[in-house]
Formats: C-alpha cells, structure tokens, sequence
C-alpha cells in the first residue's frame, strides 16, 4: 500500500513538465491535509492582509504568499529536515531573502497539531512585517 505521501510526490514529479499556471492548480489539488488546514485559516483574513495559495516568484512556488508583507510561509514534511532537500530549502529561502522576502517555515506537523500556534506567529511576522515596509 503506498502512502498519501509518495502519491503526492509522483503526481508533482509529473506536473513538472506543465505550465506554471497547471502546476499551481495541480499543487493546489494535491495540497497535504496541514496545507488545506492552514490556508482555510489564512484566507479568512480574520486579522490581516490577504494572502495567496500556491504564488509563483521566480523560479519558486510558494506554499502560501502575503504580497503586502512580503512573507512566504512554507510547510514542510520530513523529507525538508535533512541531505539534499535541506540543502535546497537554504538556497531557496537565501534566493528569496535577498527579493526581500522573509520565509517563514513549519512542519506539517505543527500545522496540524498547533494549528493555532502556527497560525498566531504568522500573523505577527505580518504585522512586523507590513509595518517595517510602510
């Protein structure tokens, strides 16, 4: 029996060869349970600007993207703690940081367990955030 999450994995290696806007909708389709969780919480704005799904900057695709703070924030499985994955997300994260772009990261499980944890420091990094770039 295969896991919820290596059919997640194959069904974005083979959104690859898609056009950016399919990607995103594929993404946005295959969304693990801590992303839909999350995003039911963000895209309510109950205490702030609006963030978007699945945003495209550059070459990165981001989980979840707040333009008027310039905050990404990421979630992340197990396979983003450790080698080559680890090393990506550190180039990545330095790539956006130098837009000017704060990345903000949690694991999956965070996101699910201390959803409103999660969800308290997000929109504290918005608030700081929002009001450093005014």
């Amino acid at each position: 029996m295969r896991s919820r999450l290596s059919d997640s994995a194959d069904s974005m290696r083979s959104m690859a060869c898609f056009p950016a806007l399919e990607f995103r909708r594929g993404l946005r389709r295959s969304s693990t349970d801590a992303e839909r969780e999350l995003w039911t919480r963000l895209r309510s704005r109950r205490t702030g600007p609006k963030f978007r799904r699945q945003h495209t900057v550059g070459p990165y695709t981001l989980d979840f993207y707040c333009l008027a703070a310039r905050l990404a924030v990421e979630l992340d499985g197990g396979q983003h703690y450790e080698g080559v994955q680890r090393e990506k997300d550190d180039v990545r994260d330095e790539s956006l940081a130098n837009q000017g772009i704060r990345v903000l990261r949690f694991s999956d499980r965070e996101a699910l367990l201390e959803t409103e944890a999660v969800e308290e420091a997000i929109w504290r990094a918005v608030n700081s955030r929002a009001r450093s770039l005014r």
